[in-house]
């Protein structure tokens, strides 16, 4: 009894949704109930209407671009359009789609460079720019002393020969390779330190900022190579599967000994720099193009404005010189047996 009355009472706010065309389209004569015309074969009459617009009349959406109905589909055949004047009138003016893009109705406030231009990337600010130390010793070397530290520098000196092998002078997809993996640790690294800082409610020292602006600074890399060549497409699938090892084996190797993973990142930052040797070395040759520098590296690196690729590989391999101090330095930390919120992270060089 229960069942059939909820069956009644959903019909009967379910009706009009779903049965409104049929019911328009034959007005019930004096003596027929209107609710007649839900059972009858007479609502054949109306215009057939397919799955979705019955959708669309049980849950109605709103979308920015396009009607309900398109969303499911487009305009259905049969269907009443409404008149042009009326689409002119509900059509949104100028000055509210310029509000779209605002942060909740407050315009962003326009940004300008030292120069008076217009700033042009979103994907970093002018406050977020800077001269890289190209100062820092690019030969410093962590000796390997402890177990660990033996088995990150084996490990690492291992993974370069298959790269070597697979890209062997071919330096700008070497870069791009490079750094879809060197942005990982300091990502992962951040995180669990994040994550700790939650468990525990005690700060970090610092330290998931350093990390997180190393993965950024290691991304950067990456946006600023891909402007210089583009990867195939077995290399972008080479980079899906090194990502998906590299990440999910860093995680591990972080839970279990944190000292050992930022080993394992320092000497991936002295293969790094190595590797941007090499690749100076082909510039300098003249094997490889010196080509003007790409905008964003200009803007990032705040480069002069003739500034070539000589000048963006310089202070890329003085990024990686400075990501291998640091995280050596997070690693002896470790091995003094403190965290690293007990020591004051090395911060403000990016």
């Amino acid at each position: 009894m229960s069942s059939r009355i909820a069956g009644s009472t959903l019909l009967r706010h379910l009706g009009p949704r779903l049965f409104f065309s049929a019911a328009a389209a034959r007005a019930p004569t004096a003596g027929e109930p209107a609710c007649s015309l839900l059972l009858s074969g007479s609502a054949s009459l109306a215009p057939a209407r397919s799955p979705a617009a019955v959708l669309v009349r049980l849950f109605p959406v709103r979308m920015t671009s396009t009607t309900a109905a398109q969303a499911f589909g487009g305009e259905q055949e049969g269907e009443a359009k409404p008149p042009a004047a009326s689409r002119e009138a509900t059509a949104v003016p100028p000055s509210e789609r310029k509000a779209v893009a605002s942060y909740w109705g407050i315009q962003p406030s326009k940004i300008i460079k030292e120069d008076g231009t217009p700033w042009r990337w979103s994907c970093f600010m002018p406050w977020e720019t800077y001269k890289a130390d190209t100062s820092i010793d690019l030969k410093k070397h962590h000796v390997p002393a402890t177990l660990l530290d033996k088995l990150a520098y084996w490990m690492v000196k291992a993974l370069r020969v298959p790269t070597d092998i697979f890209f062997q002078r071919r330096y700008g997809c070497r870069a791009m390779m490079l750094e879809t993996v060197a942005a990982v640790p300091g990502m992962v690294g951040g995180m669990f330190l994040h994550l700790r800082s939650l468990r525990r409610f005690e700060q970090s020292g610092g330290w998931i900022r350093a990390l997180l602006e190393e993965a950024e600074n290691e991304r950067m890399h990456l946006m600023t190579f891909m402007e210089v060549a583009q990867p195939r497409w077995y290399e972008r699938a080479l980079v899906i599967a090194v990502q998906g090892v590299f990440f999910n084996a860093y995680f591990l190797g972080y839970l279990v000994s944190p000292k050992f993973a930022h080993r394992v990142t320092g000497y991936l930052e002295e293969e790094a720099i190595h590797s941007y040797t090499e690749f100076l070395r082909d510039l300098e040759a003249g094997e490889i193009d010196n080509v003007p520098a790409p905008a964003i590296a200009i803007d990032y690196w705040r480069l002069p404005a003739d500034a070539t690729l000589k000048d963006v590989v310089m202070v890329v391999r003085a990024d990686e010189a400075h990501h291998r101090d640091v995280n050596h330095f997070a690693s002896d930390i470790h091995y003094r047996g403190m965290e690293l919120k007990d020591i004051p992270a090395p911060l403000g060089y990016h």
